[in-house]
């Protein structure tokens, strides 16, 4: 019998697509990609959604007859079902607009967090934004929000199904009243008001053509004013680069409303052009004029964070791979060379700088030691004033506000600590707890230890671990294994309540910081990008080695999670070392690394993988690509992929091309306990979860999000559980 005899998976058919790329040395190379047309919008194909509707189908029977997935259902809706709330956030600029604040509140189920308007801090106030009324299935999420200098008005964006595009509307924040404001077409930016409070600056791209929408690349940004009352068709285009219509840029204006900084980079590195004017004087015709280039290449990152009077602060990597942060005198912009005018504020430091605020006359920086989060406080010259003592090893992020408030807030939060907002009184230099959610749960009961590993090549590892203080670590423990390792995002330590439901069972969870992520600055990401995107896959494996190694676990007890990039990182591990793992869940992972700088968001991204355009990059990206990289006769682990039939940044094709690959590996492959059939004779089970009006994962609704944690939780505890791993 073949290995796919005991799961009836739909026919997939393979047809006939071949393309040509230029190798290093100018020869050409041909690639076959069997399933070209899975890479057709689910929207606009009735073929592709039939094909999803047969796969989930499929995919659902096989959940729905988990024995613990019920169980895991009535556990995550208890574990979830907890007030949670964000941090304060000041309502318009002090001295200007009424002391007001808002806050997002989550009841426990809610699908969607409330934004609620308050007179003080850490007392209830009324309802201001509800996204649970904009739609039936809790689909309409709100994806940012501005209230303008004066208090009265607040934009805010609404993105639905999880898709990237965004909405943008106006509401007077006493009456409720909406005001005609309707801009379309926007994506990755938010609103900077102006202090007049009569507009705003905002970021967006051309209408797409008709039935491109959710899969053309991102191309033309524009950077525009909008005046309120007037429609958006007459939105003054402040800057563009026709030049380069692949290149992203942001506007971020000075608290003063004087300066005008553009951001722009070629994709998503931190490295950056800077341009800039003066936003208080009239802008000519030409959205390219009147800027004055202070950086015009993409050697270091230049984060502009606030000013004093002339004098911009700016976190940069410029003879800092950890990052400093130094100040410019913008009265002398255009005169003399950028770089040389620079005048250190906070020098680099063996931690990692993971970012710089302003607020009430002194300057935070927030630092990671060993993946631990530290604060720092400086007067604006530099000078030190001491730590904000935070709770413990774990993770903070805050410290915002109007450069002239006394106060500020900051949530704290470890892999034991649920999310704690603090409020910091600039003055006293002392916090004051606002807010600890009830989850519920005795913490105590679970131990969190950070550990380091080497890598293949030696490099330190550094992985977290959280299991119940009393398991006995006998080397048969159900263990998932989680990573990232790229884009320079730093996995810090973070309470999850989904994960509740695994460790007190017995699992344990462990997670890993890759090289590629941003844990010890510029250096690290970089030995994890372009052609050294294996060192990342070979930190993942290593990983997973040292647990069994440890006694922790055994490949047959072991799962690999990921998603986005890390979806991408558990394809490449489970091509590579499939023996290695006893279940995967490839989560909206970037699978044909050939393909996926031609959709949305892809194009970004090959400042980070490179592209198939590159001749030097083809060879390179094929041999860990994960769709060109499934084999026939070769025993894959229990397999779960999942992705959102709407995700619009890493577009579905990634997740469907990539099942079908391995169902179609699985169904021409003879079933024998080389090549991955189990003791009963059994194939392990490669099948795609595929969700319905969902995005990349911000906005998901507290419903889907249980429905799929459980479904994940029961699969993997099928095949890594007490019981499982082929035993």
């Amino acid at each position: 019998m073949t290995l796919a005899a005991e799961i009836d998976y739909p026919e997939t058919p393979r047809e006939e697509a071949v393309d040509t790329y230029k190798g290093p040395d100018g020869e050409a190379i041909e690639v076959r990609d069997p399933y070209r047309w899975l890479e057709a919008d689910v929207r606009e194909s009735d073929r592709v959604a039939e094909w999803v509707k047969q796969q989930q189908a499929v995919t659902d029977a096989y959940l729905d007859s988990l024995p613990e997935h019920e169980a895991f259902v009535r556990r995550l809706t208890e574990l979830w079902n907890y007030e949670r709330r964000g941090a304060p956030r000041r309502v318009g600029k002090p001295g200007v607009a009424a002391r007001r604040y808002t806050y997002s509140q989550n009841d426990g189920l809610q699908d969607q967090a409330v934004v609620y308007l308050t007179d003080a801090p850490g007392v209830d106030g009324r309802v201001l934004l509800d996204p649970n009324q904009w739609s039936d299935d809790g689909t309409v999420a709100l994806a940012g929000y501005s209230p303008n200098y004066q208090g009265t008005l607040i934009a805010y964006q609404r993105s639905e199904a999880g898709s990237d595009w965004r909405t943008i509307r106006v509401m007077v924040i006493d009456s409720g009243e909406q005001l005609e404001e309707e801009l379309k077409w926007v994506k990755f930016g938010g609103v900077r008001w102006t202090p007049d409070g009569m507009g705003f600056y905002y970021s967006r791209y051309p209408e797409p053509e008709e039935g491109a929408a959710y899969q053309a690349a991102a191309l033309n940004r524009k950077l525009c004013y909008h005046k309120l009352g007037q429609p958006q068709a007459k939105d003054k285009v402040v800057y563009e680069n026709a030049e380069h219509p692949d290149y992203s840029s942001g506007l971020w204006l000075t608290e003063d409303g004087r300066w005008a900084v553009v951001v722009e980079s070629q994709g998503t590195d931190n490295q950056n052009r800077l341009l800039v004017r003066r936003a208080d004087r009239p802008l000519g015709d030409d959205p390219a004029g009147g800027w004055t280039v202070l950086v015009d290449d993409f050697e270091n990152e230049f984060s502009p964070f606030a000013t004093v009077g002339d004098r911009l602060y700016l976190l940069t990597d410029h003879l800092a791979p950890r990052r400093r942060v130094v100040a410019f005198d913008l009265a002398k912009a255009g005169e003399g060379a950028f770089r040389d005018s620079l005048v250190e504020i906070i020098p680099e430091s063996e931690a990692t700088l993971e970012s710089a605020s302003f607020v009430g006359g002194v300057l935070f920086a927030e630092r990671l030691e060993d993946v631990a989060a530290a604060v720092g406080r400086y007067t604006p010259e530099g000078e030190p004033l001491g730590p904000v003592e935070l709770p413990g090893v774990g993770s903070v992020s805050g410290f915002g506000g109007w450069q002239d408030a006394m106060e500020t807030f900051y949530r704290y939060t470890s892999y034991d600590t649920p999310p704690t907002i603090y409020q910091y009184d600039i003055a006293s230099g002392e916090s004051t707890e606002l807010f600890q959610p009830n989850v519920g749960v005795d913490l105590s009961q679970f131990t969190v230890r950070r550990e380091f590993y080497e890598s293949k090549d030696g490099t330190r590892v550094p992985i977290f671990l959280t299991h119940r203080k009393d398991l006995e670590l006998d080397g048969e423990n159900p263990t998932i294994l989680y990573g990232y390792g790229g884009f320079t995002i730093s996995l810090t330590p973070g309470y999850s309540s989904s994960r509740v439901a695994w460790l007190e069972r017995g699992g344990v969870y462990a997670v890993a910081n890759l090289r590629g992520g941003g844990e010890y600055g510029e250096p690290w990401h970089e030995a994890g990008k372009l052609q050294n995107k294996q060192n990342v896959f070979d930190d993942f494996i290593a990983a997973a080695e040292w647990l069994v190694d440890q006694k922790i676990t055994s490949p047959e007890h072991l799962a690999i999670q990921g998603g986005s990039n890390g979806g991408l990182l558990v394809g490449a591990a489970i091509t590579q070392r499939p023996e290695l793992f006893g279940a995967a869940v490839p989560a909206v992972g970037v699978m044909d690394m050939l393909r996926f700088h031609t959709f949305t968001a892809g194009q970004f991204w090959r400042d980070e993988y490179g592209s198939a355009d590159d001749p030097q990059m083809v060879r390179y990206l094929m041999g860990y690509s994960p769709y060109h990289n499934v084999r026939p006769g070769v025993a894959y682990p229990a397999t779960l992929v999942t992705t959102a039939d709407t995700d619009d940044r890493v577009v579905p094709m990634h997740s469907f091309k990539f099942a079908a690959a391995l169902q179609h590996a699985q169904q021409n492959s003879e079933a024998t306990p080389e090549n991955g059939a189990r003791d009963d004779g059994a194939a392990n089970p490669l099948l795609i979860r595929i969700e319905s009006r969902a995005g990349h994962g911000a906005g998901t609704p507290t419903s889907k999000l249980i429905e799929r944690t459980a479904d994940v939780w029961a699969f993997l505890w099928e095949h890594v559980g007490p019981g499982g791993g082929g035993e």
